[in-house]
């Protein structure tokens, strides 16, 4: 059985937690699902807003959907956790990506 079945089994099983749905989402996202993705990465950090690598992947699944101007918006919401988390290399490298969407014309 594959990892994504896996994890959306122990979904089903309502062993819901940031980190299965971190992982769900990762996986969803490996697979190009990004609608998947984007609302399990959404759900992990909703359920805990300090994952900064929940952040990371959920502003690269918004990338990856075209979304340039969400994707910015979730970036600076993921530098800021994980600045207050002092997950100083996670925010680096939300920078990196923030200034490259932002150089993505407008999707408006």
């Amino acid at each position: 059985m594959a990892l994504r079945e896996n994890l959306e089994l122990m979904l089903q099983r309502g062993q819901d937690s940031p980190l299965l749905r971190f992982s769900l989402g990762g996986e969803c996202l490996k697979a190009g699902d990004l609608v998947a993705a984007v609302d399990h990465l959404r759900r992990a950090v909703e359920a805990n807003p300090a994952y900064s690598a929940a952040w990371k992947l959920l502003g690269q699944a918004h990338a990856q959907a075209g979304n340039a101007s969400r994707a910015a918006e979730v970036y600076e919401q993921g530098i800021t956790a994980a600045e207050a988390n002092g997950d100083l290399q996670a925010a680096r490298e939300m920078r990196v990506f923030l200034n490259r969407v932002r150089k993505v014309p407008a999707d408006d």
